[in-house]
């Protein structure tokens, strides 16, 4: 059987941080956080219970997050993708005809994450989770 990597999180641009969080607090009970510059000021929104390695308990069910829409960042929705191996993912999705956007980098506390274009031209990322 094909190992399966399953969708992990979701990803949406944002133009006004306190107004995108009281929206989905109020419509939908998620609890928002906001990170400083450090974190390029992305917002969490928890939108399910987490266990003590902030792994979703119900399967099937996704966090997200929020970023500033500017110029350069996608202008539409995207998911991630969890994966094992990063580096072995990465080939895959260039030998399937998919490009990636980069290298991956490090999110502290979280595991290496990279973004890649798939043949349609979508944006969509990927994740090597620490806790997985």
């Amino acid at each position: 059987m094909v190992k399966m990597n399953p969708v992990v999180h979701f990803e949406m641009p944002y133009e006004n941080h306190e107004r995108l969080s009281k929206f989905y607090t109020q419509a939908f009970g998620w609890q928002m956080k906001k990170f400083g510059e450090d974190m390029g000021d992305y917002v969490t929104a928890s939108t399910t219970e987490t266990d003590e390695n902030k792994m979703v308990k119900r399967p099937g069910a996704i966090n997200g997050g929020f970023f500033p829409k500017t110029a350069d960042s996608p202008k539409y929705p995207s998911v991630v993708i969890a994966v094992d191996d990063i580096k072995e993912a990465i080939k895959k999705v260039a030998g399937s005809g998919g490009k990636v956007l980069g290298e991956p980098m490090e999110i502290p506390n979280v595991g290496l994450y990279v973004s890649f274009t798939d043949t349609e031209g979508n944006r969509v990322s990927m994740l090597q989770p620490k806790n997985m």
